[in-house]
């Protein structure tokens, strides 16, 4: 008999006669009988397992990804009653508690397909293939001569039991990291060693350390060894050699606009006015891909990490200090390796002509959004901005040009994020939270990268070749018709016809302009619509209006950008050709990346989302008892969900603390007082006072305050 091949293997396991069978069964079948031949179907088997192409039943049987079977990571949702299960093509399947069967947030599991729930695929769990997790942050607290951990994660439905050896001198009421020794199984809790006593509750400094354990972020400026060894080995300065094959920049005046605590300079501007009337617009990228190459370690941690994380005032890099502050930041007077876009843009704001090329620069001033802005106010104030005047009059010029092509073409312009700048003292404690405001200088800036971005996708899109794209899909009609009756709940009326247009959100946004519920709209808004991410398929983006997009400007902070520089370096040299072999290497690799990094990026929102959560709650907290003037932004039920405006604060005024019996009227979105008749409505502006602040539940209850109490 001849020997046996693992691509026979392989091939009988994933045809379609193949029916579930055991090891043993499978030994059989192929006649392996010494401990090579077995070796071989058992490698076989694991690679398989690994892919999620099958999976071990509890028969001990290998069965088949078909698709009543899919293989995802589980997600499980703050309520409890539901969680998700998204697949690597990111498709979602719903999977009701009851049939989540042990598996833990963030678990990858095998689910069978049953029914549907809301529109959605219904699966069950029949296997949980990988843990997830393997620390836990969380509140301990003792019972008798044992401990729990009680996670800080809502998403974690289980408490830790922790053994009495395993308390390692944790007290009640401390925040603790804890090791995961034992997984949730029939009629047992998990089970967890305590292996870091983080600090007390009301202590500010364990809100970092419990995010990024919750998130299992990496340590702030921690890498490996050879990460770090790789980091030194790369020159402080750019060498004669670094400089063949590029454009000399370097005499040119290029800037950097940036914000005042940045350290890391992806970007930098030129921008001239030309005979003809148009403007040369030059974007000119830190060239990260000339110092991190394709699969070296500080390449492979780069991938893993996906994205930098920003956690108020600490940053979580992408890259080593070394590259991400240093040889790739384009620092003011510095000779710095770019890739250069250069793009000749009419009065009408359309790119006539453009060039792409590696370029060396040296940034002439490292400017500043708020400094700029005072510029543009009163240029007298900023004399050292003097010199810059007609590049920054021209960028300004330039900007309005292209928002307002934008515009024209029916992108998303208005919508102001709801973002507040925390401002904090040594001992890291919060000392105020401001809005932050986005002023002309922040946005010419984002008009350049987005130009940029589109040009470098137009590239890639009109040739066919494989590409990362930026993609933002077209929102559910449901939740445009959630959208529709949170509108006319505020008595405002808006059509929505059956394909929506960006430009028709574009126009509602300007028509709520002035409304107190305005950033309750938007926030709505951008609900309603779905998460741009990363793709190797070009579907468009719709929030920009954009037939194709991408991310190019940040590769010091984001790996799909860096991808990106690698594809167009590759492009340039092989003048605009790719072989064969590298299309398949690409389709194959791409859409696996694209992947990954979505979900580094949500990973990364999250947890800045978390820890500015964390300190909002700290902040109020320390205004116990004070009155704030609100904006109602939710009814529901159980009472009215108010905002603090301009510190983006929400917290709920419970109806048992109303002054009246109220009921819901649901289809006006209203409570409405028995006895007085009082209504309370969407956009009412109250008076409330602060009243609990939990820091570890993220709630925050408010009393309403009649005139006549102040």
């Amino acid at each position: 008999m001849s020997p046996i091949s693992r691509k026979d293997v392989e091939r009988f396991i994933l045809s379609d006669d193949y029916k579930p069978m055991a090891l043993k069964e499978l030994y059989k079948k192929f006649r392996a009988k010494t401990r090579e031949e077995r070796r071989k179907v058992r490698e076989v088997v694991k690679k398989l397992e690994k892919e999620g192409r099958i999976f071990r039943d509890s028969r001990g049987r290998y069965r088949k990804l078909g698709e009543d079977l899919k293989v995802g990571t589980i997600e499980f949702t703050r309520s409890g009653y539901v969680a998700f299960v998204i697949t690597d093509e990111f498709e979602e399947i719903a999977v009701p508690v009851e049939d989540t069967k042990y598996a833990m947030h963030k678990d990858r599991v095998v689910v069978e397909i049953a029914g549907t729930w809301r529109g959605l695929p219904r699966g069950r769990v029949v296997k949980v293939l990988e843990r997830g997790l393997t620390r836990v942050v969380g509140v301990f607290d003792h019972k008798g001569t044992f401990g729990f951990v009680v996670p800080d994660d809502p998403k974690i439905a289980y408490d830790f039991y922790v053994a009495p050896e395993n308390i390692d001198g944790a007290k009640p009421n401390q925040k603790v990291i804890a090791e995961i020794l034992k997984y949730p199984s029939p009629g047992k809790n998990p089970e967890a060693k305590v292996v870091k006593v983080l600090g007390d509750l009301d202590d500010p400094s364990i809100d970092l350390p419990s995010v990024i354990v919750k998130h299992d972020l990496p340590e702030p400026g921690e890498f490996p060894e050879e990460v770090i060894r790789e980091a030194n080995s790369i020159p402080a300065k750019v060498r004669k050699k670094d400089l063949v094959g590029r454009k000399d920049l370097r005499d040119k005046v290029i800037v950097t606009i940036d914000g005042e605590d940045a350290k890391d300079f992806d970007d930098a501007i030129s921008v001239e006015k030309l005979s003809n009337g148009n403007y040369l617009l030059g974007v000119h990228i830190a060239d990260v891909s000339h110092y991190v190459k394709e699969g070296s370690a500080l390449d492979q941690e780069a991938f893993k990490r996906g994205t930098s994380v920003y956690l108020i005032d600490t940053v979580i890099p992408m890259l080593p200090f070394r590259l991400s502050n240093g040889i790739c930041s384009l620092v003011e007077g510095k000779d710095r390796l770019t890739m250069s876009v250069e793009m000749e843009i009419d009065r009408d704001g359309r790119v006539v002509r453009y060039d792409v090329y590696p370029s060396v620069i040296k940034s002439k001033k490292r400017m500043i959004y708020e400094r700029v802005n005072e510029f543009l106010e009163d240029p007298s104030s900023m004399k050292e901005y003097e010199p810059f005047k007609d590049l920054i009059y021209n960028a300004v010029e330039l900007a309005e040009i292209l928002r307002e092509a934008r515009r024209k073409r029916g992108a998303i312009l208005d919508i102001e994020s709801d973002e507040v700048k925390v401002i904090l003292d040594e001992n890291g404690q919060v000392v105020d939270i401001v809005p932050r405001k986005r002023g002309i200088a922040e946005k010419l800036i984002e008009e350049f990268m987005i130009r940029a971005n589109e040009t470098v996708a137009e590239i890639f899109d009109h040739a066919g070749l494989p590409f990362m794209y930026r993609v933002h899909e077209e929102p559910d009609p449901e939740t445009i018709f959630q959208l529709r009756n949170y509108l006319e709940a505020m008595g405002i009326r808006a059509n929505f016809p059956q394909n929506i247009h960006p430009g028709m959100l574009q126009k509602l946004l300007e028509k709520v302009k002035d409304h107190p519920l305005r950033s309750s709209v938007e926030r709505l808004l951008v609900r309603s619509m779905k998460r741009a991410m990363y793709s190797a398929v070009n579907i468009g983006h719709f929030g920009l209006a954009s037939y194709a997009y991408t991310h190019f400007t940040s590769p010091i902070r984001r790996y799909p950008d860096l991808v990106v520089h690698r594809l167009l370096k590759l492009y340039l040299e092989q003048n605009g050709y790719f072989t064969p072999e590298q299309i398949e290497k690409f389709s194959k690799v791409l859409p696996k990346i694209a992947k990954h990094c979505s979900r580094r990026e949500r990973v990364a929102d999250e947890a800045e989302w978390d820890l500015v959560a964390m300190k909002k709650v700290e902040y109020i907290a320390r205004h116990i008892g004070e009155v704030f003037d609100v904006v109602v932004t939710n009814i529901t039920k159980f009472g009215l969900f108010v905002e603090i405006p301009e510190k983006s604060i929400s917290g709920l005024v419970h109806i048992s603390t109303l002054d009246d019996y109220y009921y819901y009227d649901e289809t006006r979105n209203m409570l409405i007082g028995k006895r007085k008749g009082r209504v309370f409505r969407l956009g009412d502006v109250l008076k409330v006072k602060v009243m609990r602040a939990d820091k570890i539940r993220g709630e925050i209850d408010f009393v309403l305050v009649e005139e006549d109490e102040e």
